[in-house]
């Protein structure tokens, strides 16, 4: 199978990748970017009632006014975001 690829953003992504040493062939990349992709769609799939859920209780909390408003809560999400990196070695 050959394939093409016609954008140029992604051939230097590609480059990119290859050259941090990290992947030995473009085939390889393909492999664990679709890998990846299996594992993420896995979790979701077993994840999906859990998801489903918190956004029905977000929904009934925002339909009672217990939202709060957009830049706290990218605030929240962005302190969240730090802590999980630095507990997983990610700083």
């Amino acid at each position: 199978m050959n394939i093409e690829i016609s954008r140029p953003d992604l051939e230097a992504l590609i480059q990119k990748r290859l050259q941090s040493g990290a992947f030995k062939s473009v085939e390889e990349i393909i492999f664990r970017a679709l890998e990846a992709q299996d594992e993420r769609e896995d979790w979701l799939q077993h994840n999906k009632e859990a998801i489903n859920e918190k956004i029905e209780l977000a929904m009934a909390q925002i339909d009672r006014g217990e939202g709060i408003p957009g830049d706290q809560l990218h605030a929240r999400l962005e302190a969240r975001k730090a802590a999980f990196l630095a507990e997983n070695g990610h700083e």
